[in-house]
């Protein structure tokens, strides 16, 4: 029984160390990649959370769950995004080997938050809160979002349209479905 438990472990340390060691590559040969997203003013999400919460005075409650697809960054921003009044938290899941691997979140006030004309929305969709969401796959050129309101603020799910059918509408709602209240 012992003995069973030692070599459980050794494997575990084994599947750990690959699995490190691979990861600290992995950051090592995207360092430029992730230094233009800082320079133009992106930090990590758990920063940016931080700083919506100050900038928002209260908290924003994030997706517990993500698109079915493989990234390999994760940045945010807050605030004052190219100098408009309405003030969000913009949040990019990327591949940088796989571009349509491409997911954003951006969370606002719902009194900056974004009016859609009908001829914008393919779909209306209930949330499990009661709450109803919009689907658009012709509000932006190159990608699909879900667009609701929850706790005072508008949360649009945008994801890149060449993943269409790997991240699919009821996906993106499940996804909405997963804020916690």
């Amino acid at each position: 029984m012992v003995f069973i438990k030692i070599i459980k472990i050794s494997v575990l340390c084994i599947v750990l160390t690959f699995t490190f060691s691979f990861v600290a590559k992995a950051d090592y040969s995207s360092e430029e990649f992730q230094k233009s997203f800082f320079e133009i003013g992106y930090t990590g999400i758990h920063q940016a959370l931080k700083d919506s919460s100050i900038h928002f005075n209260r908290n924003i409650e994030l997706p517990v769950e993500l698109p079915p697809i493989a990234f390999t960054h994760s940045f945010s921003r807050v605030g004052d995004i190219e100098d408009k009044p309405n003030d969000k938290l913009e949040i990019k899941y990327i591949n940088k080997d796989i571009p349509q691997n491409h997911y954003k979140i951006f969370v606002q006030p719902v009194k900056y938050g974004i009016d859609f004309r009908d001829n914008l929305i393919d779909q209306k969709m209930k949330l499990n809160d009661g709450n109803e969401a919009i689907y658009s796959t012709k509000a932006v050129g190159s990608f699909n979002l879900l667009v609701f309101e929850k706790n005072g603020f508008q949360y649009v799910l945008s994801v890149d349209k060449r993943i269409s059918n790997k991240v699919t509408p009821e996906i993106l709602v499940e996804i909405a479905n997963s804020i916690r209240n």
